[in-house]
């Protein structure tokens, strides 16, 4: 893991928001560099004092994928425990609005330090030939793409 994650986000829990935005059969995914090689996980980030889950969502769609999108219901929550990391995330359905998708950037990371190397549609065949430890924990819990539409709960991963 790369020294600017550790600091920016290490040694405090960080309450996060994601969401699940498909379009036909194909799943949104960002691919982050995070120095020990790429992991993919649907678009998101972390919620800001004062905002709402929902707008922290818009927000962090739009910076990171160009896209605008309606929030929708709650679907589950994750948590993510791995010192000196610590993670709640958040994940409602969205649904496209608007825009073209584009490789977009985290602005609490540097001009020379963006991690977001790439943002697609990405199908579920797609994303199980991609290593399990690329991608997001919440794909170890479901192997069919209605699995994850139907995910309710909360889960340690």
């Amino acid at each position: 893991m790369n020294k600017e994650i550790t600091e920016l986000y290490g040694n405090r829990v960080r309450v996060r928001v994601s969401g699940i935005c498909w379009r036909d059969t194909r799943l949104l995914m960002v691919n982050h560099s995070l120095g020990n090689g790429d992991f993919w996980a649907p678009p998101g980030g972390g919620i800001e004092t004062g905002q709402t889950a929902q707008g922290a969502l818009i927000r962090e769609f739009e910076e990171e994928t160009g896209i605008i999108v309606e929030p929708g219901p709650f679907q589950f929550a994750c948590e993510f425990i791995e010192p000196p990391l610590h993670a709640i995330e958040l994940f409602f359905n969205v649904s496209y609005q608007s825009g073209q998708i584009k490789t977009g950037s985290d602005p609490e990371m540097g001009v020379q330090k963006q991690i977001i190397q790439e943002v697609k549609w990405m199908t579920f065949s797609e994303l199980k030939e991609l290593r399990s430890e690329n991608l997001h924990g919440i794909f170890k819990l479901c192997k069919e793409p209605q699995e994850l539409m139907n995910l309710t709960g909360y889960w340690k991963i």
